[in-house]
């Protein structure tokens, strides 16, 4: 089993570098939180069940940690936020709590969704991906890429419209 993840470890450590580096724009955070996902799957491997590839799947611990990351920043970063509300530079607390609201109405949509749309979704809103990357990480056509974000956006929007009515 050693040998099975060195060589995932090898076969894989740039793609996901690269994945996360999408995400964070940043070579320093990038290369943390790649170190981060091989350890968690390092820990998880026994949970891997193999419904996906196995870049697949270390994306998407990438991807949660890369969220995980973001919002402990965004706790340690709120304080200099709040100061910056009180110099009159953003939103008030109202302006907030709107885009806060709409933003959980999606991600609760995102909940019904089908994968790839769900996954797909996800990547290019959240994680900033390009079509291309995203073709990647599927092995797919960036054209089947752009298909599938554009009917995961009409499903939500038909969700959200059924809903407010």
């Amino acid at each position: 089993m050693k040998l099975e993840l060195e060589e995932i470890y090898k076969t894989y450590f740039q793609d996901v570098y690269y994945f996360v580096l999408a995400m964070s724009k940043d070579p320093h955070i990038a290369e943390e939180i790649t170190q981060e996902t091989f350890f968690k799957a390092l820990k998880g491997v026994k949970h891997f069940q193999g419904k996906c590839s196995i870049k697949s799947w270390l994306c998407q611990i990438a991807r949660n940690e890369y969220i995980s990351y973001t919002r402990k920043k965004h706790r340690t970063d709120q304080g200099l936020t709040e100061q910056a509300y009180s110099d009159g530079k953003t939103d008030g607390p109202e302006q907030r709590m709107l885009r806060k609201d709409e933003a959980m109405m999606v991600y609760q949509t995102l909940h019904y969704l089908d994968e790839p749309y769900k996954e797909v979704f996800t990547l290019k809103v959240l994680g900033e991906l390009n079509y291309k990357e995203i073709a990647q990480i599927f092995g797919k056509q960036e054209t089947w890429a752009r298909v599938t974000y554009h009917r995961a956006r009409v499903k939500i929007q038909d969700i959200l419209e059924r809903r407010s009515t």
